[in-house]
């Protein structure tokens, strides 16, 4: 299957079927042609002006206006790429450094970025032979673009660096050698191109809003399977409730639970109680407002994605090469800030629901262990939830409020938005984890409600959770279970 690299709108929906089912990419006749006619305008205007041009026949950053001859342009891009590349920290996971790979051909497929076709291609073949480039999460300001991050991703392109091939790093001249290419030889502002732009952040905040769809979705059915466990109500989520406060996430998230309900035996049945706690009746308006929030970044991800975010801009039909600041991380930072923000109330009132589940109350055990006491039962999994919801409160900070000059103060404000990017995937992977562990405890608690079944949905999830964690009648090691219960929402294919 191929995706061709065009200028159609890509859509996140659209990125996460290419990594799931494996697509090769391919750059459309039109992509070609744009990249073509740049780089062709771009020598001749080189040809014809005595002006400089920042990054093309300058130094760069504060260096701009230092001139470099033309016989040294090359080694100019390749001194940026060799200089810049200065990450560390942990490794950037390898889907998200793949998915790098394909925003950066995305954005240079534009034509204002003054590349070869030849350059687009390689990355292009890096990503269809699942070439992975080895980045590191730390080095990026989130403005002059993600200069660390995507030097180390561009410089197997001319044999530097490390990638990682069928699960092993080799270097970059070992790459070139097995697949029997040649290094890249780089022409005027190519190194800039590559090394400008917002690819590393745009990475890892559509890896994290593709699985924080996934969560938002898992959120809906395990709250339903806590309420069910809890005996709660079901009149909080009627529609006339959110019909006069009609938030979009709101009345979803409402609709969504009466769906995932329908038919239980449990929900019907008379309630002693005229009201539940805030966790479970507010699900509507605290789910809702995630989803609302999750849709407006996805809205402000789609547009970076889509953009050419490299300096300097270069408009062949207009004869101009504009500096200015396309690579500039603020409207992604700000974004995947208020998503982290989203992603962690969803953990937190999660977490909740699990501490109302093993209070001993609405006829369920202390712990919901039979015989509480000699057994902790589920006392210690509501500690490691509170744990984590503690750190994703912490990582909420925002990132994007924080900014140290750089560069001799030529590069005066940045975004932070790189920081703002891998600590938003941290908070998205917490709220799986605490997601995980209302899912064990919910489970755990409707057997409790037997003979009563729940809906058919719930029911169905259950049994199938079943067969991977089973239920506890007495203390055992309970953190397989924890680890199961994650990749059980990983490989659940939920009703659509």
């Amino acid at each position: 299957m191929i995706h061709y690299i065009s200028a159609e709108h890509l859509t996140i929906a659209r990125v996460e079927e290419i990594l799931t089912n494996g697509y090769k990419l391919m750059l459309s006749d039109d992509a070609k042609q744009r990249i073509n006619h740049c780089r062709e305008y771009l020598d001749r205007k080189m040809e014809d002006t005595q002006n400089p041009i920042y990054g093309v026949t300058t130094g760069f950053g504060s260096l701009c206006n230092i001139s470099v001859d033309k016989e040294n342009l090359s080694q100019l891009q390749k001194n940026l790429m060799m200089s810049h590349a200065c990450g560390t920290g942990e490794r950037v996971p390898s889907e998200i450094a793949r998915l790098m790979l394909m925003l950066k051909v995305q954005s240079l497929s534009y034509g204002h970025s003054g590349v070869q076709l030849v350059t687009v291609e390689r990355l292009v073949d890096m990503f269809n032979n699942n070439i992975i480039p080895v980045v590191y999460e730390q080095g990026s300001l989130g403005a002059s673009g993600d200069l660390s991050p995507l030097a180390h991703m561009c410089l197997p392109l001319i044999g530097l660096g490390e990638v990682e091939i069928d699960g092993e790093i080799v270097d970059g001249a070992t790459m070139m050698q097995r697949m029997g290419w040649e290094p890249i030889t780089l022409c005027s502002k190519e190194g800039l191109a590559l090394l400008n732009g917002t690819q590393f952040m745009s990475a890892y905040g559509v890896y994290s809003i593709i699985n924080a769809r996934r969560l938002s979705r898992w959120a809906d059915y395990i709250g339903a399977m806590s309420i069910e466990a809890f005996d709660g109500r079901i009149e909080p989520f009627e529609h006339n409730v959110h019909a006069i406060r009609p938030h979009n996430g709101q009345i979803e998230t409402a609709k969504a639970v009466r769906e995932i309900l329908c038919g239980s035996e449990i929900i019907k049945q008379p309630k002693k109680h005229v009201q539940d706690p805030y966790s479970f009746r507010c699900i509507p308006q605290v789910h809702g407002a995630s989803k609302d929030t999750l849709a407006y970044v996805a809205g402000i991800l789609e547009t970076e994605i889509n953009s050419a975010t490299d300096n300097p801009t270069i408009f062949p039909d207009s004869d101009e090469v504009i500096s200015a600041g396309n690579f500039h991380g603020q409207p992604i930072a700000l974004a995947m800030d208020f998503l982290a923000i989203a992603m962690a109330e969803l953990g937190n009132i999660s977490e909740r629901r699990v501490y109302r589940i093993i209070s001993g109350v609405r006829g369920l055990p202390h712990f919901l262990v039979v015989n509480p006491g000699l057994n902790s039962g589920f006392m210690i999994p509501q500690y490691t939830a509170a744990s984590i919801v503690s750190q994703s409160k912490g990582l909420c900070w925002p990132a994007s409020c924080d900014s140290i000059p750089s560069s001799q103060g030529q590069e005066d404000h940045v975004s932070m938005g790189s920081n703002a990017a891998t600590k938003l995937l941290k908070v998205v992977q917490n709220t799986e984890r605490i997601l995980a562990i209302e899912l064990m405890n919910a489970a755990q608690a409707l057997e409790f409600r037997r003979p009563l079944k729940s809906s058919a949905c719930i029911e169905a999830i259950h049994s199938a959770y079943r067969k991977i964690v089973p239920f506890v009648d007495n203390d055992t090691v309970m953190y397989p279970y924890i680890a199961q219960s994650v990749k059980f929402l990983n490989d659940y294919e939920l009703a659509r």
